[in-house]
């Protein structure tokens, strides 16, 4: 049995790159020209419709597809992380506010103490 892997074929990326610029400008420019007279969600919805077109554009390239892929690995890998609890979350950020105000304090009894050092020297 045979498994050979084909590799996908991304040929003239820079076309397709080009063909992605031109939409996200054509559609910044068009947003902007027709601000006055089309409703904003008409506006939104041909942008969403604009973007989703060079999204899948992009996707189709060697670099898009790559970064693609990216994600999905992504995903599969926060899929693995395991949560904290609403009681660790908890438990945590207090025992960060405790850090953080007794620091602010030591700071603010150092600064104290050397200012009135400094004053006693200079006068």
């Amino acid at each position: 049995m045979s498994t050979k892997v084909e590799e996908a074929q991304f040929s003239l990326d820079w076309l397709k790159w080009l063909v992605v610029i031109a939409i996200v400008l054509g559609g910044a420019v068009a947003n902007s020209f027709y601000a006055g007279d089309l409703a904003l969600y008409l506006r939104a919805l041909v942008l969403i419709v604009l973007g989703g077109v060079a999204a899948f554009i992009a996707v189709n390239t060697a670099k898009g597809n790559a970064f693609w892929n990216l994600l999905k690995a992504a995903q599969v890998e926060v899929r693995k992380v395991v949560w904290p609890s609403r009681q660790e979350t908890t438990q945590t950020t207090l025992i960060v506010a405790v850090v953080v105000v007794v620091t602010a304090l030591i700071l603010w009894g150092l600064d104290t103490g050397l200012g009135y050092l400094a004053s006693l020297i200079i006068g």
